[in-house]
């Protein structure tokens, strides 16, 4: 009905409509040459790159938080290594100089009529669109959650309201189980369910009570790690921490009263288990924003349905994708969106000028995963899980230079490099320090 008002406003019963897709903007109370929906990372490097290609006067990114926040330091605010203050910006701070910030949420896209309308009703019309809006965390399909953070000995270091009290519960940790669980759907930065498991394993060994601990990892997966190389390294720490890593084990229910954890067995349906916890570190299930779910622009599992290789949509051209709403069949890291940048960047170039986009993305993600208060093991792969490795050793071994490297390096190298537009990966410095043979 919405729609209906909308067409009925824009033109008079005489006028046809058949010119729609072409005329909106005469109807729209703003219009962009470029819009970019969604102000994390992919959405405010885009911005910075955008400003730069159309000017900032024809640029806008529309974004409802007040505070951006660099969340691959999570980790470490989950185990008392970093605060969260750190973490954040304030989102004004963050925006290019010139763009404009509709301070808004999206609730509609139309690409047929090149349209946006947001929560406050505003509608804007766009030249073109890139879509970074992101991952929907939804604590909500475990039953008990989210109220069950209402308790001690729970936190999750995926949501700003919960990420401190992971920390307080590995502080109030004395004796019994401490549980960390990874979910039955696609996530975002697929290491970090494990690296906090890592970390607690080394604050208690710290603290002296680690021999009153029973550490224990329940993944949904079939794998400890999706690409080899590094799962083979990741047994052999678990078995020297004598960490219990339970495959195919999903969380479906926290009765945090009890301190009970429910897990369902999903290679044979029906078979629950209950476990007793004294630490719950959950990683909530996943999936696409609804507002693209419910969009045209949507594969069938509700993923913003780009090409793989140069990010552009598969049906409409002048609509682009970055990051963790996309399909791209790569693991969703804020490294991986780094290298998005780069090819995005370039695509649009090609499309400006009716060319053909002549880069592709191979899927570099990279994670780094955390596995004391001073090592990470870098785990850098493509596509096909193959290794894909910025520097010449062999980065499946534990490295104190790789830890300060993420927890020093990296938030600066995001602040100043990746939302400014300026940083778009490590794929140059990788084929100079291997010589050009990579």
């Amino acid at each position: 009905m919405a729609a209906l008002y909308r067409l009925k406003q824009c033109y008079p019963k005489r006028i046809g409509i058949s010119n729609f897709h072409t005329s909106s903007q005469a109807c729209a109370k703003e219009h962009f040459k470029m819009l970019v929906l969604g102000g994390g990372s992919g959405g405010i490097a885009m911005s910075a790159r955008m400003k730069r290609r159309f000017g900032a006067d024809n640029v806008a990114v529309v974004e409802p938080a007040e505070t951006h926040y660099y969340q691959p330091i999570w980790t470490l605010v989950g185990a008392g290594a970093k605060t969260l203050a750190s973490s954040g910006r304030p989102t004004a701070s963050v925006v290019p100089s010139g763009v404009k910030w509709v301070k808004s949420k999206v609730q509609e896209i139309n690409p047929d009529s090149n349209t946006v309308i947001t929560d406050s009703g505003k509608e804007i019309s766009y030249e073109y669109l890139i879509v970074a809006l992101g991952i929907q965390l939804h604590y909500e399909k475990i039953k008990g959650l989210p109220e069950a953070f209402g308790h001690p000995n729970i936190g999750s270091n995926y949501s700003i309201q919960t990420v401190e009290k992971t920390w307080r519960a590995l502080q109030n940790f004395k004796e019994g189980n401490a549980i960390f669980t990874f979910p039955n759907t696609p996530v975002k930065c697929a290491g970090a369910p494990q690296k906090i498991m890592y970390l607690t394993d080394a604050y208690l060994r710290k603290t002296g009570k680690r021999a009153n601990a029973k550490i224990i990892y329940n993944t949904s997966l079939p794998v400890l790690f999706g690409v080899k190389k590094y799962a083979d390294a990741l047994w052999e720490i678990v078995k020297s921490r004598d960490l219990q890593v339970n495959l195919r084990q999903n969380l479906i229910e926290v009765r945090a009263d009890k301190q009970e954890a429910v897990f369902e067995n999903l290679d044979n349906p029906g078979e629950t288990n209950v476990l007793q916890y004294e630490m719950l570190h959950v990683t909530p299930p996943m999936g696409p924003i609804q507002v693209i779910k419910s969009s045209s622009l949507a594969d069938e599992a509700g993923w913003l349905n780009v090409d793989k290789e140069t990010l552009q949509h598969k049906k409409y051209p002048n609509v682009f994708g970055i990051g963790d709403c996309t399909s791209l069949p790569t693991s969703k890291t804020a490294a991986a969106v780094a290298a998005q940048t780069a090819i995005l960047d370039r695509t649009i170039t090609k499309v400006l000028k009716n060319e053909k986009p002549d880069k592709k993305y191979d899927g570099y993600t990279s994670c780094p995963l955390v596995t004391s208060y001073n090592t990470v093991m870098l785990a850098e792969f493509d596509y096909n899980g193959q290794p894909l490795e910025t520097f010449p050793v062999d980065q499946a071994k534990e490295s104190r230079i790789m830890y300060h490297m993420k927890a020093d390096l990296m938030p600066h190298i995001y602040w100043q490099g990746l939302l400014k537009g300026l940083w778009g990966g490590p794929g140059p410095y990788r084929k100079l320090l291997h010589l050009g043979m990579k």
